[in-house]
């Protein structure tokens, strides 16, 4: 008797289960594969390994044979796998760069006045430290896509810190 009242409560757990999982269950479990941002490499050639733009070294990271990635000052990675630091500062600067950008970023430095970023034109873009990057890669944008401006050797944007006002409209009036 206890053996039959076993089998038939298994079998219920096993029916409501199967009830549950096949005609109640309304959520599917689907697969999503979330790629690193890569900022930056480390190394040169065969060496080199790829950054993520939160300072994790990405070892695994498939390279091409020249990167189209701005190089970190660095000749080896840090022991223990993450970057701190300044490091850290030109990492998430150089993530925060528009795509469009990329291929034209050489390398980073930290200098005197923070991180600095040199495009393959030789033009430094000094950024400070990487708060507001994405809005201080903006205002680089804007800069250097400029066709009145014939020759630069730097851009300053430690000032996008500041808040601005715009200055009022000129008056028309009485100029008829």
């Amino acid at each position: 008797m206890s053996r039959r009242l076993l089998a038939i409560v298994l079998l219920a757990i096993v029916g409501v289960g199967a009830v549950y999982f096949f005609l109640i269950r309304d959520t599917v479990v689907t697969p999503t594969l979330m790629a690193p941002d890569v900022a930056a490499t480390i190394g040169e050639g065969d060496d080199a390994v790829a950054v993520a733009a939160n300072g994790a070294i990405l070892r695994w990271w498939p390279l091409l044979e020249e990167p189209e990635l701005p190089r970190l000052p660095l000749s080896e990675p840090p022991k223990g796998g993450r970057l701190a630091g300044p490091m850290l500062e030109q990492a998430r600067i150089l993530g925060a760069a528009p795509d469009s950008l990329r291929p034209y970023l050489a390398s980073s430095y930290y200098g005197e006045s923070g991180v600095d970023v040199e495009t393959t034109s030789g033009i430094e873009l000094r950024f400070g430290d990487a708060s507001r990057a994405a809005l201080k890669w903006k205002a680089a944008a804007a800069v250097l896509a400029d066709p009145s401006i014939e020759a630069l050797d730097y851009v300053d944007l430690h000032a996008l810190g500041i808040r601005f006002r715009p200055l009022p409209k000129p008056s028309t009036k009485g100029l008829g």
